[in-house]
């Protein structure tokens, strides 16, 4: 039975979803082709359909979670339009407690070392897009954008990740209010 192509494209879109969400509980070795497809209502044999291969299911899933990511802030923190408003959004509770809702780079970034080059890329690529979407938002003091909005997404990531990675729910909170408080000291208009 031949599907048309609009099936296509929900299947592997809910390939993708269930994909990531595996990623995100189990890091990419814990990805089970036969546990995805089983997820979406699918056996095991017409995965390859959809890809070539599981490294190729796990680069394309973190590539969706950065759209997906973005999508989210824009329909969330639309009005965001100062890194000042970024900052608030991202180095908090909020998004500390919503690891699988929140930015890709926080829940993954430990392992991504290890991963198949092409979802490194898919990696890299993200991690570039919301730095170009960052860096138009810096302010006119900042003489290089670029660098000083890869800069922000590597301490705001890291003040996520280190975060969640701590028991004590004092120490969570102080460490997100004194990140925020010293990046929007650097990073807002003077």
């Amino acid at each position: 039975m031949r599907y048309a192509a609009e099936h296509k494209d929900q299947t592997r879109s809910a390939l993708l979803k269930a994909a990531a969400e595996e990623m995100r509980a189990h890091g990419p070795d814990g990805v089970s082709v036969a546990a995805v497809m089983k997820r979406v209502g699918l056996t095991h044999g017409g995965f390859y359909a959809h890809f070539d291969s599981k490294d190729a299911l796990i680069a394309a899933a973190v590539g969706e979670m950065f759209v997906h990511a973005a999508r989210r802030r824009e329909k969330y923190a639309g009005s965001i339009t100062s890194i000042d408003g970024f900052i608030d959004s991202y180095v908090s509770a909020v998004h500390r407690d919503n690891p699988s809702r929140g930015c890709p780079i926080p829940a993954l970034m430990s392992e991504a070392g290890r991963w198949p080059k092409g979802a490194r890329k898919a990696f890299d690529e993200g991690i570039t897009r919301l730095a170009q979407r960052l860096a138009v938002l810096m302010p006119s003091h900042v003489t290089e954008p670029q660098a000083a909005a890869m800069s922000l997404i590597a301490e705001m990531a890291g003040a996520i990740a280190l975060s969640r990675s701590v028991a004590d729910a004092a120490l969570s909170d102080a460490l997100l209010d004194s990140s925020r408080a010293a990046l929007k000291q650097r990073f807002t208009s003077n």
